[in-house]
C-alpha cells in the first residue's frame, strides 16, 4: 500500500491551515491603548524636581461642559502604586450611588519616605532613607503648586478630601491636626504613628483642643498588623473634644494585614464619608 499519497495530502491540510491562521492574525484590527484617566507633569520649585500626576475623570465630568465636583487627592498615586485600584474603586461607588463624585488626583512618589514623613529624633526611623522628615515640604507643594493647577485643569468645587496608607496614613493624620485647613475630609489606613516614637498622638491632645476650624471628618481603620492602640487613641481623643469641630471614625479590620487593608478601608471608608449627602 502506498502510504506517500496521503503523506503529502496530510502535509498540504497542515499547511492549509498554517495559512489560515496567519490570515485571521493578519486581519485582526491593531490594538489600542486602554485610556481610564489623564497624566499631567508639574514642575515644582517647592520640592526642586517635576512631579507626575493621574487623574480619574467621573463620567459625569466627562459628559457635561458645566458641571464642578470635589477634588480628592492620594499620595501613592502612580500607576505602578495604588491610582489603578482606587479609581476603580471611585468609578464603582460612584455608578452604584454609595460615593459622591470626585475628581481623583493621584500624585506619583519620587521620594515616598522623604514626602510623607515628619521630623523624628528616632535613630532607627533616620535609617529608612537617605532623606526623610520633610512632610511639610511636600505639604507646601501641594497647597502652592498641585491645588493651583488642579483648579486651572479642571472644574473644581471648594472641597477637598486626602487618602492614604501606611506612610501616607501617617502624612494624613499628621496634615490634619498640623494644617487641618487644607482639607475638608481625611482618610488613613494603617497610619504609622509609631513614627518618632509616636510623638504625634502625644501632640494630638493639645492640637485637637485647641482647634476651632471649620467642620472636618476623619476615617481611620486599622489592619490585624497597624498601630491599632496608637490610632483608637487618637480617635477617642478627637470623639471627647468638645466644640473642637472635628468628628472621628474608626474601623479595626483585624481580618486584614497591612498589605491587605487599603482597598477594603477605602471601600468602607469612601461610603462613610464621602457619601452622598440626604436632601433636607
Amino acid at each position: 500500500m502506498n502510504i506517500w499519497p496521503k503523506i503529502f495530502f496530510s502535509q498540504l491540510l497542515w499547511l492549509a491551515l498554517i495559512f489560515a491562521a496567519k490570515q485571521e492574525v493578519s486581519a485582526q484590527t491593531p490594538a489600542a491603548p486602554l485610556c481610564i484617566g489623564e497624566t499631567f507633569s508639574l514642575a515644582s520649585k517647592v520640592l526642586g524636581e517635576t512631579r507626575r500626576l493621574n487623574v480619574y475623570l467621573p463620567p459625569v465630568y466627562r459628559d457635561s461642559a458645566t458641571v464642578r465636583l470635589p477634588v480628592l487627592y492620594m499620595p501613592d498615586g502612580g500607576l505602578a502604586e495604588d491610582f489603578l485600584h482606587v479609581a476603580g474603586l471611585v468609578q464603582v461607588l460612584v455608578g452604584n450611588g454609595t460615593m459622591r463624585p470626585f475628581i481623583l488626583v493621584g500624585i506619583e512618589n519620587t521620594q515616598r519616605r522623604r514626602d510623607l514623613t515628619g521630623p523624628t529624633t528616632n535613630a532607627a526611623d533616620k535609617k529608612i532613607a537617605p532623606r526623610v522628615g520633610e512632610s511639610a515640604t511636600f505639604r507646601q507643594f501641594i497647597r502652592r503648586e498641585l491645588m493651583p493647577a488642579v483648579r486651572q485643569r479642571y472644574r473644581t468645587t471648594a472641597e477637598t478630601a486626602l487618602v492614604g496608607e501606611s506612610l501616607a496614613g501617617l502624612f494624613t493624620v499628621e496634615t490634619l491636626l498640623l494644617e487641618p485647613d487644607l482639607f475638608d475630609t481625611y482618610l488613613a489606613f494603617d497610619p504609622s504613628l509609631w513614627w518618632n516614637d509616636g510623638q504625634l498622638v502625644k501632640q494630638a491632645p493639645g492640637l485637637v483642643a485647641a482647634y476651632r476650624g471649620p467642620a472636618k471628618t476623619l476615617y481611620l481603620a486599622t489592619s490585624s498588623q497597624g498601630d491599632t492602640a496608637a490610632t483608637a487613641r487618637l480617635a477617642s481623643l478627637i470623639r471627647a473634644a468638645p466644640r473642637s469641630g472635628l468628628t472621628a471614625y474608626y474601623e479595626p479590620m483585624p481580618a486584614e494585614t497591612h498589605a491587605t487593608i487599603y482597598h477594603p478601608a477605602a471601600l468602607r471608608g469612601f461610603r462613610r464619608v464621602l457619601a452622598p449627602r440626604k436632601a433636607k
